[in-house]
């Protein structure tokens, strides 16, 4: 029996985050049966806590969709980082902790909330007439809803669309018969005097996640696309408004460092079976 938690991720109000699910000291599982358990739970990702190989990280981390692994996201590492700490982990720092993952060492800063530090985008910049054309009819928009299109790729493959405004944002209805491989965010901003910036949503129907709830990497890729740009250094992102859950992202650019920040909170403890 291994211990297993389900931390709610960038909400203060309770389930109206996103969940992810944890399993400490998962030593001895193969992929395949971490891909099986990810599939069973059904939530964006499932992951998995191990000891560090990196000498410079606290743990090591494995994360899965139902479609497959992923080398990096958002709301997994602050919730994971969440139910470490809460199992007793001990950073090497008083003020942070190191992930190790796929994407490499992941910083996760402790104050009033966990607050990732984004990783290099692996792909970043305008997309290609033919990836415009491809976007906009997943999407069903056309040329003049989209202000403005880029890659920001951390790890899941991100192509961001920037709409006119939130309720643009809020109107999209995808069409799900032409996204193939595609995973997109859609961001637009609402009113200054607004609490929250933008609203944001995220489509990745390929992994498995037809619409994710609130979305760490895909905010941190916004924010470091337009953070300081045609947003402000420091903001709140909503996220999740079409789904019935109130997500809020705190993005930061600090320098050359987008920090992106939110609330966790454990929903579920308690053990799993998942063989020796």
């Amino acid at each position: 029996m291994r211990r297993f938690s389900q931390v709610d991720v960038f909400s203060s109000e309770p389930l109206a985050g996103n969940p992810v699910a944890v399993v400490h000291d998962a030593d001895g599982l193969d992929a395949a049966q971490m891909q099986r358990f990810a599939q069973w739970t059904n939530l964006s990702e499932t992951t998995f806590l191990l000891p560090p190989s990196d000498h410079a990280a606290d743990y090591r981390l494995r994360i899965f969709t139902p479609g497959g692994e992923l080398p990096f996201a958002g709301h997994p590492t602050i919730g994971s980082a969440h139910a470490w700490l809460e199992a007793g982990g001990a950073p090497r720092s008083a003020v942070e902790l190191v992930q190790e993952c796929g994407a490499g060492l992941v910083r996760v800063r402790r104050g009033q909330r966990l607050a990732f530090a984004a990783p290099p985008l692996l792909r970043e910049g305008p997309v290609s007439a033919e990836e415009r054309v491809a976007v906009l009819t997943a999407l069903a928009l056309t040329d003049d809803d989209v202000v403005d299109l880029s890659w920001g790729d951390n790890g899941p493959g991100w192509v961001v669309a920037l709409l006119r405004d939130a309720s643009a944002v809020l109107a999209v209805r995808p069409d799900w018969s032409s996204f193939g491989d595609l995973d997109i965010g859609v961001v637009g901003a609402y009113p200054a005097d607004s609490p929250c910036a933008v609203e944001v949503r995220a489509f990745s129907p390929g992994l498995g996640v037809v619409e994710d709830p609130v979305t760490g990497s895909l905010n941190a890729s916004i924010g470091q696309w337009l953070a300081g740009d045609r947003l402000p250094t420091s903001y709140v992102a909503s996220q999740g408004t079409a789904l019935g859950r109130a997500g809020r992202v705190y993005v930061e650019r600090d320098g050359d460092t987008v920090w992106v920040g939110g609330d966790a909170t454990t929903t579920v403890s308690g053990t799993v079976e998942l063989g020796p």
